[in-house]
């Protein structure tokens, strides 16, 4: 499912025009995105948690030369399903 059948199914289910669907999504993203940044975690509860992770610098290999290369640390995002989406999986 790609962002435009999200959509159409928010705007389907809620009875809402697909403009407004999409205004409603871009504010869920940019609600998360804006928490995360500050380095905190959002919670929905039955469905699941997003929180940011660290990655360390470490080594890596170039694979088309072999040659060694020194890759930065950076933060990720992480997605942790919660217990009742993982169990309609």
């Amino acid at each position: 499912m790609n962002k435009a059948e999200l959509i159409a199914k928010i705007a389907d289910d809620a009875g809402i025009t697909k403009t407004q669907a999409n205004a409603t999504l871009d504010s869920f993203i940019e609600a998360v995105t804006v928490t995360l940044k500050k380095g905190n975690k959002v919670t929905l509860v039955g469905f699941g948690t997003f929180s940011v992770s660290k990655r360390a610098a470490r080594n890596g290999r170039n694979p088309q030369t072999g040659a060694v290369i020194k890759i930065k640390a950076k933060k990720v995002a992480k997605f942790k399903a919660g217990k009742e989406l993982s169990a309609k999986m």
